[in-house]
């Protein structure tokens, strides 16, 4: 059983990480030199469930060493998750390939 606990491994979408803290969502590995930031910042009711309805997204350099103003690259708004997790993926995708 504790084998089990060590191979746990985070969801993922298209290869990559995902890793939630509440209403705060990361996409990538932090061990990469970019990863992306998505904030909900409005829900909306769909039925029984909450829906994300406005997410901010953000390219940020993963480097300690950088203030938290300059750690971020690029920035963006979309209505709902599916929107938004598009744009990160080309986001992630294009910067890693740098």
């Amino acid at each position: 059983m504790s084998q089990q606990k060590k191979e746990q491994a985070f969801p993922t979408y298209k290869g990559k990480p995902l890793v939630r803290c509440g209403d705060t969502i990361y996409y990538g590995s932090m061990q990469d030199k970019y990863v992306i930031k998505m904030d909900i910042k409005s829900k909306k009711k769909v039925g029984d469930l909450e829906v994300a309805d406005k997410v901010t997204v953000q390219l940020m350099y993963t480097d300690p060493e950088i203030r938290t103003r300059k750690q971020i690259v690029k920035t963006s708004e979309k209505p709902g998750l599916f929107l938004a997790l598009d744009i990160a993926d080309a986001w992630l995708t294009r910067a890693l390939a740098e």
